[in-house]
């Protein structure tokens, strides 16, 4: 497994299911070869995710199939956004 990898000409692009205010961001590079990167939108600098291809398109086609639903997001009095 590598644990270093050039992402500098990443081309990062934020998930549709991103809010609107810039949180709970999660963007996604494409055209790196073997890999899918995943980051934190507010964090770039911080860690990248990167998954095998063939295990990124068996993630997102369980999520689009309803296999793998998503919980409903709620806020506490003051809090963060939190799955239920």
């Amino acid at each position: 497994m590598s644990t270093a990898r050039d992402l500098g000409t990443a081309q990062w692009r934020k998930s549709s299911y991103s809010n609107g205010d810039g949180g709970n961001c999660v963007e996604v590079a494409d055209g790196i070869p073997g890999v899918r990167p995943v980051r934190d939108s507010k964090d770039p600098e911080g860690p990248t995710l990167l998954f095998p291809h063939p295990a990124w398109s068996a993630f997102i086609t369980a999520i689009k199939s309803g296999d793998l639903p998503l919980a409903p997001l709620t806020a506490p009095a003051g809090g963060q956004l939190a799955r239920r």
